[in-house]
């Protein structure tokens, strides 16, 4: 038969010893998550965006629910850059595959934009900069 002990251990410690910080209220962190979310903003964008692109490419059917709504979602964003260059579309047996480029240009802005914002916000938390 297995005979079991309990033993406890009680350790003291003072204030001095322990250095107790609020993770909340230091700005580093603050800063840190508020990138983290920006860059999930942005590259949800970039993601939805490169849809568009690759459907239009493929020729994809606007019967498709997924297809209209990554068109009307992505129409929006796009629409500050739509006009720039021509579109390109060359006509296959079943599909039309269309070469956007405003979808490019908005791809290659919205990245600039989201780098920028991150870089303004490491420069308003007094983060010190390791380029």
């Amino acid at each position: 038969m297995t005979q079991f002990t309990k033993e406890t251990t009680t350790t003291h410690t003072t204030n001095a010893d322990v250095d107790v910080t609020n993770v909340d209220s230091n700005p580093a962190t603050q800063s840190q998550t508020v990138e983290y979310l920006i860059y999930f903003f942005f590259g949800l964008i970039e993601i939805l965006l490169t849809f568009r692109l690759v459907l239009k490419m493929a020729g994809a059917s606007l019967a498709s629910g997924f297809v209209r709504a990554i068109y009307g979602v992505t129409g929006i964003l796009i629409l500050p850059f739509d006009g720039i260059f021509r579109r390109f579309a060359t006509q296959g047996l079943e599909t039309t595959s269309i070469l956007e480029p405003s979808s490019l240009v908005a791809l290659a802005v919205y990245a600039v934009i989201a780098w920028g914002i991150v870089r303004l916000v490491r420069i308003s938390s007094g983060e010190k900069q390791a380029d």
